[in-house]
């Protein structure tokens, strides 16, 4: 069952353009001229109930215009586009008492007032009952482990203080949907982990459908089977995050120690890197069986490992290609 469908989804923005100079400044105050950037150029994909999605892509690609128009802060140009059964850009209040959108970027929170007070004003506008409110919030505040940080004013607390109690406030009338853009951006590695290790035990717990996009790979590793990718505004690759590997990786890394120092193993593959004992080795997936037999028959090895390409090369490769 789809929760999110978009189909031939667009949005193209005319952006007024003038040559340099004093005579095309005047000039353009009497006739100006535009030209078309196409943000979204006619996407189309559907998320069932409790998936967790990665919306790849690179700046500019058209991911965070896609969000703001699923929850309803922009309107498409054209195509379709529908969450929980609701036309977003409608903002039916029914609608957005089910879903949030959190930018990693954004500040929601009065700045000069601890996180509590406007928990309690978000309380008001989702008019949410006393008791479910203090029971969801003080959940929110355990999973994520902010103690007394709620209590203190939004502008004394750390980055990912901040962060994690924007989450806090966005999820207490308990969303159906999340779109969340760049939520773990600027954070530190712990801080990373923490929230995502928070994303996925929420979906665990609400059963929450969650269309995610991040710079972070280990974000998406984590926490999404599934990946789109867009650029230029066109979706590339919609699937598996394996099938992404297979389809778009021709090769694998292969590392080997090993016993005995000055060995050329430059016949067996592309030499990445080698140091002392250890080296690693580009080789071609369809080979992979072959040269590692070889290597084990003909050298004194005493370790080796054979893995898929990382994933942020196989993303760049997808770019490059899009």
């Amino acid at each position: 069952m789809s929760i999110i469908h978009v189909k031939n989804l667009r949005k193209v923005y005319q952006v007024p353009e003038r040559d340099a100079g004093l005579r095309s400044s005047l000039k353009s105050l009497v006739k100006r001229k535009y030209k078309e950037v196409k943000a979204v150029d006619g996407i189309t994909f559907e998320i069932g109930v409790g998936e967790v999605v990665g919306f790849l892509g690179p700046n500019g690609a058209g991911k965070t215009t896609t969000l703001k128009m699923l929850s309803g802060l922009l309107y498409p140009t054209s195509g379709e586009g529908s969450v929980l059964n609701f036309t977003p850009s409608k903002r039916d209040k029914n609608f957005l008492k089910q879903m949030t959108l959190v930018m990693g970027n954004r500040q929601q929170l009065a700045w000069d007032l601890p996180a509590l007070d406007s928990f309690d004003l978000n309380r008001a506008i989702y008019g949410i009952a006393e008791a479910d409110y203090k029971r969801t919030r003080d959940e929110l505040i355990a999973l994520l482990d902010l103690g007394d940080l709620v209590k203190k004013p939004v502008r004394n607390l750390s980055l990912g203080e901040r962060m994690k109690v924007e989450i806090v406030g966005s999820l207490l009338h308990l969303p159906k949907v999340l779109f969340l853009d760049e939520p773990t951006i600027g954070l530190d590695v712990t801080m990373q982990k923490r929230l995502r290790e928070f994303i996925a035990e929420y979906n665990r717990r609400y059963g929450a459908t969650v269309l995610l996009t991040s710079h972070y790979m280990a974000d998406v590793e984590a926490l999404c089977k599934r990946v789109i990718v867009i650029h230029h505004g066109k979706i590339l690759f919609d699937g598996d995050l394996s099938g992404l590997v297979q389809k778009f990786s021709s090769y694998k890394t292969l590392g080997v120690t090993l016993e005995s120092n000055g060995v050329d193993l430059s016949s067996y593959g592309e030499v990445v890197s080698q140091d002392g004992l250890r080296a690693t080795l580009r080789i071609n997936k369809t080979d992979a069986s072959r040269i590692t037999a070889k290597l084990l028959n003909e050298l004194s090895v005493y370790d080796l490992t054979i893995e898929d390409t990382p994933i942020d090369d196989v993303i760049e490769k997808v770019f490059a290609q899009g």
